[in-house]
């Protein structure tokens, strides 16, 4: 997801750079699945039933201006869905969505299925 921030993660990222006043995420990051992407001001539509579940993210320390999921990320008993495209989102009371993007080809999962993203399949960067 090269350089997919929201508007809410753009504006977070240049406050901290230039030492303004920022707001760091409230940890964990999470990551959620949508059937339909969304764009820089809009989310998109996350999936919802079977045990669907957003799942915390962790990554390495950035590299040459990306890094990626240090574990898998895993969601079992899903809802019968066609996943395009993740969101990575705080865990504030109101949580913010910080960065979006479409997988590079979708997952159709039937009702019961585990969906699985492997340890560095989910690149993040700023190039």
């Amino acid at each position: 997801m090269a350089d997919n921030l929201t508007n809410t993660g753009e504006n977070r990222a240049l406050d901290f750079i230039l030492g303004l006043a920022s707001t760091a995420p409230t940890a964990p990051l999470q990551v959620a699945l949508v059937t339909a992407n969304g764009d820089e001001t809009t989310a998109g539509t996350e999936v919802t039933g079977g045990s669907y579940a957003r799942q915390d993210l962790s990554v390495a320390a950035a590299v040459n201006g990306a890094t990626s999921n240090s574990a898998d990320l895993v969601w079992t008993n899903m809802p019968a869905a066609t996943v395009v495209g993740v969101e990575i989102w705080d865990s504030a009371g109101v949580p913010a969505r910080l960065w979006y993007g479409p997988l590079t080809a979708s997952r159709t999962v039937a009702a019961g299925d585990e969906l699985r993203l492997t340890a560095g399949s989910l690149a993040l960067s700023l190039a």
